[in-house]
């Protein structure tokens, strides 16, 4: 049997007001407050009244997420599953829904336009932004509250985002390997259309560069992040006349692609070749164990999910009190996949 929110305020000893907004990720409550009612909440099967809160406030209680076809892939990728995972963990406990829809490229703007005319949606959660995105001019013409989940980096205009330090991530992963004495270093990237890919081969390209080395276009690729991408990338530059001896993989599943490849040309993972990845701390790809498969710079997509959804109900909640922006660091972690260069 559920509890009402004066019930589990009552519990606590605290007000319902102070209840209500640590659920909801109000900033003014502290962080053992805001884990010790979410705790409790989840103890006690809490439910917020959708239907009551949502007459009491006039909005709809739910949050959009709109996905193009040309990118609805992502829905069965595990980064953009956890991070739902994560963030509709946020929209229960503050009592929202979470509305879903898979799009034609051509239809998303109009999309938009209509969940909102229709009053269907309180705010939106955009993923995967370009370089230069226009949802961001769209959405906030359009006056509705936003989050992206990343950054955009040709667009002017304050918008409020969360992302990691890819950067400063990929900087630092080819600083590594160029520490083990590797000159060679590859990085196999995402689409370099997409924004986060863009500043990982800014951090790597800043690597070569602190460390001396010149650039070498034969050794970078970048596409669509998949397990075959990876072994064909492998497999590419394996056969130049001066191959790498070392690589930096944009996602776990492009490493694994990485490591079939080096299990079919009879070299061994860490010693013949080093490997770094992006390891997005995947509840379906788990890097651990003593000694981990991979090193990795290291993030929780899922916790990402969380506080985006956090932040976006404070500006429903509040939306003057935006642009709201949070960067993730992420860490690297040593595992068994790097090691020094061969003589």
């Amino acid at each position: 049997m559920s509890v009402t929110l004066k019930q589990l305020a009552a519990s606590l000893g605290l007000s319902p007001t102070t209840v209500s907004r640590a659920l909801n990720g109000f900033p003014e409550v502290n962080d053992s407050t805001r884990k010790r009612v979410q705790d409790a909440a989840e103890r006690a099967n809490y439910r917020p009244n959708t239907r009551a809160k949502s007459l009491a406030t006039g909005r709809s209680m739910a949050i959009g997420h709109v996905i193009p076809v040309s990118t609805s892939h992502e829905i069965v990728n595990p980064v953009f599953a956890d991070f739902i995972a994560g963030a509709g963990e946020t929209y229960s406990r503050a009592g929202y829904e979470m509305l879903l829809r898979v799009v034609p490229d051509a239809d998303e703007a109009q999309t938009y336009r209509d969940l909102i005319a229709r009053g269907a949606v309180d705010g939106v959660m955009v993923h995967g932004p370009r370089l230069k995105d226009a949802r961001v001019d769209l959405l906030a013409e359009l006056g509705i509250p936003f989050m992206i989940h990343g950054r955009t980096s040709q667009v002017e205009r304050p918008y409020s985002w969360l992302d990691i330090n890819n950067q400063r991530s990929f900087r630092r992963a080819t600083q590594f390997q160029v520490d083990f004495g590797h000159r060679r270093i590859a990085l196999v990237n995402g689409l370099e259309v997409l924004d986060f890919a863009a500043r990982r081969r800014r951090g790597y390209l800043d690597g070569l560069e602190a460390a001396g080395i010149t650039p070498d276009p034969a050794l970078m690729r970048q596409a669509e992040m998949t397990e075959p991408y990876g072994y064909r990338a492998l497999m590419d530059m394996m056969r130049l006349s001066d191959p790498p001896t070392a690589f930096l993989s944009s996602s776990m599943i492009v490493a694994y692609g990485l490591r079939r490849g080096l299990s079919d040309l009879g070299l061994k993972l860490g010693r013949d070749v080093s490997v770094i990845t992006h390891d997005d701390d995947l509840s379906y790809l788990p890097n651990d164990g003593d000694v981990p498969m991979f090193t990795a710079t290291k993030s929780s997509v899922r916790e990402a999910g969380r506080r985006a959804a956090r932040m976006l109900l404070r500006l429903v909640e509040d939306p003057q009190c935006g642009p709201l922006t949070d960067l993730m660091e992420a860490a690297l972690m040593v595992g068994a996949s790097t090691g020094p260069a061969p003589r």
